[in-house]
């Protein structure tokens, strides 16, 4: 069986809420040991670059020091070029990101909802849906807060499906769909498979 699996979503701040579909799909068997099933799932979020990241740091301390060498440093000095085109000269490049991943599940229920929180809360950046200012501040936020390499993102969900209650086995690809780049950067994890 294949299908999306419609889950309201809360803003991060503001009181909106708004629909994402989660693509999934589950395979079952019985056999002589009894039910087996394995279910896919994809789930989508946002990464920003570490190092991308540290070279937009590195060209706005850059002009920092290029525009305050002959100027006294007031805080509202700073406060003002800090606002300002000029402060904030480069910023680090994002891409939207998704996980795909094929679970062994040891129950006869299926937490699927559960797993995708889980795969969300590791990662911090989950997609949203609908958003004001606030809720768009307050992504970008998480995002600064959140950097990762591909690697970095399939680590944090190869740890928290480990620790998944129901969960036995399971495969992840991470793919972070470079906005850089003219390919992909990609990490796999699997455990118990």
């Amino acid at each position: 069986m294949e299908g999306e699996l419609p889950l309201k979503r809360e803003a991060l701040i503001s009181p909106l809420t708004g629909w994402k579909s989660y693509p999934f799909t589950l395979r079952c068997q019985l056999t002589p040991e009894g039910l087996q099933a394995e279910l896919g799932l994809t789930v989508g979020y946002s990464s920003t670059c570490p190092c991308s990241a540290a070279l937009a740091r590195q060209l706005i301390q850059q002009a920092f020091e290029e525009d305050f060498s002959e100027i006294p440093l007031t805080q509202s000095a700073v406060s003002a070029w800090l606002g300002s085109e000029e402060g904030i000269l480069a910023t680090p490049h994002s891409q939207r990101s998704f996980v795909e991943c094929t679970l062994r599940l040891a129950e006869d229920e299926l937490p699927i909802e559960r797993l995708i929180d889980r795969i969300e809360k590791a990662l911090g950046t989950a997609l949203q849906t609908a958003v004001k200012r606030i809720d768009e501040q307050a992504f970008a936020l998480a995002n600064g807060q959140n950097l990762m390499f591909c690697e970095d993102a399939a680590r944090r969900v190869d740890k928290a499906l480990r620790q998944a209650p129901g969960v036995t086995g399971f495969q992840l690809k991470v793919v972070h769909a470079e906005s850089l780049h003219a390919h992909n950067a990609v990490a796999c994890s699997e455990w118990n498979w």
